[in-house]
């Protein structure tokens, strides 16, 4: 399994400088990185900071959750076949870690990755002045602190004792599950992010990785039998709302190829293939361990 960290955190946090220092641990530790990053324009003002014999992909001008989980497959599947350990996803200050999450599961290699979970980049000073925040802007700050599985409360030496109480208050407030670490230019260990726990395997279905202190989990499941169609969206309208996402190839009764299948927010979307597509659904929401999808493997 390759493992895979989103690197999350608003714009000037860090996210730069835990990167390379975690691109520099890994390889100190003999795994080969791959790097997938993420920038809101069309040039990579950040590829400086991963060196040469690291494989890099670009994802440029727009956000990795708004440019389409396909640009996103792709990435993911140069870097598999260079065969790296660990991939580190630098994502725009501007991504919602959730949306973050959903483009890199796929049910096309969801088998492949550990997707150990989100890191957080806080900016101490800006999560303290937060409220001067437009209300969008601040939500989505707040965001990423509310999704991560570690949090680094970075710029802590521009922070007085009692603002770094109330910084680590307020976060913890929002996240209380979530790891906490007072750093210096992103500065930490990669082996204290390794050691992210993976959710357990509750049942025999196949899940991919995700951190177990994180609110949102994961599960890619392979069907062993065609669905009926109308059967299958009465289920899906059965679900409770904490499953936000989920995306496959669904095989249908009468039809030879399993179709793609999409679901967020409620909507569903199927889309005929024309090849036979691996039968494979990924989940994305709280508390999946106890959701059985018809006509997948238990």
């Amino acid at each position: 399994m390759t493992e895979v960290y989103i690197l999350s955190g608003f714009l000037g946090s860090g996210k730069t400088s835990l990167l390379a220092g975690l691109i520099r641990q890994a390889k100190e530790m003999g795994l080969k990185p791959g790097v997938i990053m993420n920038e809101l324009g069309e040039l990579a003002f950040d590829s400086d900071a991963v060196e040469d014999d690291v494989p890099l992909k670009e994802i440029l001008n727009g956000c990795i959750c708004c440019t389409g989980a396909e640009k996103t497959e792709s990435q993911m599947q140069s870097l598999l076949h260079e065969n790296v350990d660990i991939i580190f996803i630098e994502t725009t200050g501007a991504a919602h870690p959730v949306e973050v999450l959903d483009a890199v599961h796929s049910p096309l290699f969801g088998d492949q990755l550990a997707v150990k979970g989100i890191v957080t980049v806080a900016d101490g000073r800006r999560y303290l002045s937060a409220d001067g925040m437009s209300p969008q802007v601040r939500m989505l700050f707040l965001e990423q602190i509310r999704h991560a599985g570690f949090i680094l409360l970075n710029k802590s030496d521009l922070l007085t004792d009692s603002e770094k109480s109330e910084a680590v208050m307020g976060i913890q407030s929002l996240n209380p599950v979530a790891q906490i670490v007072e750093t210096v230019d992103s500065k930490i260990p990669l082996a204290a992010l390794r050691g992210m726990e993976q959710q357990p395997s509750t049942t025999p279905v196949r899940q991919a990785g995700i951190g177990s202190h994180l609110p949102i989990g994961t599960q890619l499941v392979t069907f062993t039998e065609p669905v009926d169609r109308d059967a299958f969206e009465d289920w899906i309208r059965s679900l409770p709302g904490t499953v936000y996402r989920m995306k496959g190839y669904v095989p249908l009764k009468g039809s030879k190829y399993p179709s793609l299948f999409q679901y967020a927010y409620g909507m569903v979307q199927w889309i005929p293939e024309y090849m036979n597509m691996p039968a494979n659904l990924v989940l994305i929401g709280e508390g999946l361990s106890g959701i059985h999808v018809p006509g997948a493997r238990r």
